[in-house]
């Protein structure tokens, strides 16, 4: 019937000891009551039969103690709890930092990794319908492409919108960080967290990514850091004269920097060499994000006293209607 009870004023309970006591002084008045009477023979009563009022005798004193227990309990305020954990994933804002610099059109991946990293982001977007995402992109600067929010259709609209030469050429990690964090840094969320893509060396930018890292542990920002690009060389496109032409160029990732930004902040780094990788990458994420989420308990509580004092009222009026008529001559 009930969860969980529980009493709010346990104390109350110990007052139950009474009834023992009760009992042992009614059957001691009992015995101090009885008369007794002295006859030579007890044959002439052997074919009396009992009355079934005297079986009734000592029910209104059996009424009374249950009555006197119910209203113990009610004064200890019995209470029923229902515990619900909660484990979904709501309250999560997710800022997906973008490198979009010329290196991020090798083709190493398909059609290249600018294009992929899009492609996969959206699809890890859109398995997020309750989180808010924002998004930043950066190259020689950072800009905000998108703040924070739920609806989809226009995160959808801007990242269509993303191509690499919108801003000065370059890579600067740190600013992408720094400014991911200023969009983080008054988040309410109960998680929040960074995911950094990019395919080079920090060479362009105001700010530092270790400094920058050094603002996101302060926020209790977490972020994830992805190395995107092939071992060794990569095609990477160029225009000439005579159309589009490819030359090898040689794939640099400052590994040990974003390693270390991922610890420093309790995140992880990854290098995705294609894009299955990179979805695997982003899969894992997810994984990692909801194992993170510290998980919510709610108890709501309900005051159950009510059956117990009214059980005990319809106790109190039996033994009333007991002793006033049925057994109304009975001592």
């Amino acid at each position: 019937m009930w969860n969980n009870i529980e009493f709010a004023r346990p104390e109350f309970l110990y007052l139950l000891g009474i009834i023992p006591i009760l009992v042992a002084w009614y059957i001691y008045r009992r015995k101090q009551y009885q008369a007794s009477l002295q006859v030579s023979s007890t044959g002439f009563l052997s074919g009396l039969r009992k009355s079934w009022r005297l079986y009734l005798l000592h029910l209104p004193f059996v009424v009374r103690m249950l009555a006197i227990g119910l209203i113990v309990i009610a004064f200890a305020r019995p209470q029923s709890s229902t515990n619900k954990r909660d484990v979904s994933v709501r309250g999560i804002d997710v800022v997906t930092t973008l490198d979009i610099s010329s290196s991020m059109l090798a083709e190493d991946f398909t059609p290249n990794r600018l294009e992929a990293a899009k492609d996969v982001a959206w699809s890890f977007i859109q398995e997020r319908p309750n989180d808010r995402i924002g998004l930043v992109v950066f190259s020689g600067e950072a800009f905000t492409q998108c703040p924070l929010t739920t609806d989809h259709s226009v995160i959808k609209n801007l990242f269509e919108d993303i191509e690499s030469g919108m801003i000065e050429d370059g890579t600067a990690i740190g600013d992408g960080l720094a400014t991911s964090v200023n969009r983080l840094k008054n988040s309410k969320a109960v998680s929040k967290v960074v995911i950094l893509l990019t395919d080079g060396v920090n060479n362009k930018g105001s700010l530092d990514p270790v400094s920058a890292a050094e603002i996101a542990e302060m926020f209790g920002i977490r972020v994830y850091t992805i190395g995107v690009g092939s071992e060794g060389t990569a095609p990477y496109p160029v225009q000439g004269m005579f159309g589009k032409t490819y030359r090898r160029q040689k794939v640099e990732i400052d590994e040990e920097l974003l390693q270390k930004v991922a610890d420093m902040t309790g995140g992880k780094y990854f290098r995705a060499t294609d894009k299955n990788k990179l979805k695997a990458i982003y899969n894992e994420i997810d994984q990692l994000e909801k194992s993170k989420i510290d998980v919510t308990e709610f108890q709501e509580k309900s005051e159950e006293f009510f059956p117990f004092a009214l059980a005990a009222f319809l106790l109190i009026v039996l033994e009333f209607l007991l002793r006033n008529t049925i057994l109304k001559t009975m001592p």
